[in-house]
């Protein structure tokens, strides 16, 4: 029997529905020729506000290190990462524009370019390392690019120092002028990603009856599954058993919207609970990469200067509040709490995109997700030795389990030129890049 095709798709009356890398795509000879399967990934996870270098950054350097406190939650991946010390991101500095570190450091982020200082219409940043990426590969999946978030974002309007609000809510720009905007809500995203080409009666249908996008596609699958060995079989089906358990997690967050109080509006289908929504967010990541429904993501775990409270941990103050803290150690023990907060959510998503296999390796082996902010003290507001993780081997071109130690100012624009080339982009430079990040491979 011919492979199935790695572009199959399970249709359904107004639903369509991706499928995993199964071995029955793989040629069943060695002289046939091969369709690439695997492809890199690209994932960008940025948290504000900073972190607290001294429980962030390990006191030893190559493979022998150990995680200090922050980065603890992540003792089980330390074979899969590197952590990145000395990067710096110049553009998110003042430079003689003044207050707005904030806003700078989501705007020069994944752009590398200083942002404009207005509050205007003629906001311009530059050109994001994921929409480079995504306009070079993006025509070879369903969706060029993913942009997901927590905080709903204004695209208007004054919000830090003079600075518009566009550059507090985005990180992915897909032109200096032009940013694109995030989704936060997971029913949305769900539905962007399988919902396409779904008519309204049906989508009405699905919704009034609570049905499942694998009700809709039931025929296919069954006519598939008789095609399918048992290995492919088993992992249909743990394929399906994540779709059906993200659908159930949306359907309990519509219903918790419903029951909240009148007063408060709650956008439909996103939880009350942080960490679930965080949770759901890279559940959705894991699935649009599993699919190939993208290979680009940038995830914004809170707006620029976010000052959200977490008492679910006992951090009863805003985040950006505590965040100058002028060495005040309850307020340091606060902002760290959140620090190992967040990064407790990134190890959830390791295990997740770990838990799928992908030929040989996982899906996590074929990826590449970096985790930081451009900004580093937030309490001194400085945008050098920058607190960096970069997960996954990148197909094989990225040697984990590392603290890496760079030259003081490299620019972090050297690791994203680094990244394009192993998104086979044909990138020459960026930003303010001195040349490809070393030590990687």
């Amino acid at each position: 029997m011919k492979p199935i095709s790695r572009r199959t798709m399970l249709q359904g009356v107004g639903a369509t529905l991706a499928l995993p890398v199964l071995d029955a795509m793989l040629p069943n000879t060695a002289w046939a020729a091969p369709e690439q399967l695997v492809q890199n990934r690209m994932g960008f996870i940025f948290f504000p506000n900073g972190a607290i270098m001294k429980d962030w950054t390990p006191g030893e350097l190559g493979e022998k290190f150990s995680l200090p406190k922050t980065l603890k939650p992540l003792e089980k991946h330390q074979k899969d990462m590197l952590v990145l010390s000395g990067l710096a991101q110049t553009k998110a500095r003042a430079n003689g524009d003044g207050g707005g570190d904030h806003a700078r450091n989501s705007a020069a982020f994944l752009t590398g370019a200083q942002p404009r200082k207005t509050s205007g219409a003629d906001i311009q940043a530059g050109i994001s390392v994921d929409q480079i990426a995504a306009e070079k590969i993006g025509s070879q999946t369903k969706l060029p690019s993913l942009e997901l978030g927590i905080e709903p974002g204004r695209q208007a309007g004054r919000c830090d120092s003079g600075y518009s609000c566009a550059y507090v809510s985005n990180i992915s720009w897909k032109s200096p002028q032009t940013p694109m905007a995030k989704e936060v809500n997971p029913k949305l995203v769900f539905e962007r990603m399988f919902g396409t080409g779904e008519d309204q009666k049906a989508m009405e249908e699905r919704n009034f009856y609570r049905k499942s996008i694998l009700d809709f596609v039931a025929s296919d699958t069954k006519q598939l599954k008789n095609k399918l060995g048992r290995n492919d079989q088993r992992k249909l089906d743990e394929y399906f058993a994540s779709v059906r358990e993200i659908e159930q997690r949306i359907e309990r967050s519509e219903v918790e919207a419903d029951l909240a109080r009148p007063d408060v509006e709650i956008p439909e289908g996103v939880p009350k609970d942080w960490a679930e929504h965080v949770r759901m967010m890279y559940d959705l990541m894991v699935l649009a990469f599993q699919t190939d429904t993208t290979r680009v993501c940038t995830f914004m775990l809170a707006n620029s200067g976010s000052n959200r409270r977490f008492k679910e941990i006992g951090v009863n103050s805003g985040h950006h509040q505590i965040s100058h803290h002028r060495n005040d150690e309850a307020l340091v023990a606060n902002l760290q709490k959140i620090d190992e907060y967040s990064v407790k959510q990134f190890s959830y998503f390791l295990d997740r995109m770990k838990s799928v296999k992908e030929g040989d390796g996982t899906l996590l082996d074929n990826s590449m997700l970096l985790y930081g902010s451009a900004i580093s003290d937030a309490n001194r507001h400085t945008h050098h030795d920058l607190p960096i993780l970069l997960a996954g081997q990148g197909g094989g071109t990225v040697k984990t389990g590392r603290h890496l130690q760079y030259e003081k100012e490299t620019p972090m624009n050297n690791l994203f030129l680094s990244m394009l080339d192993r998104m086979n982009a044909g990138v020459k430079e960026f930003g303010d890049s001195t040349g490809r990040l070393d030590q990687l491979s």
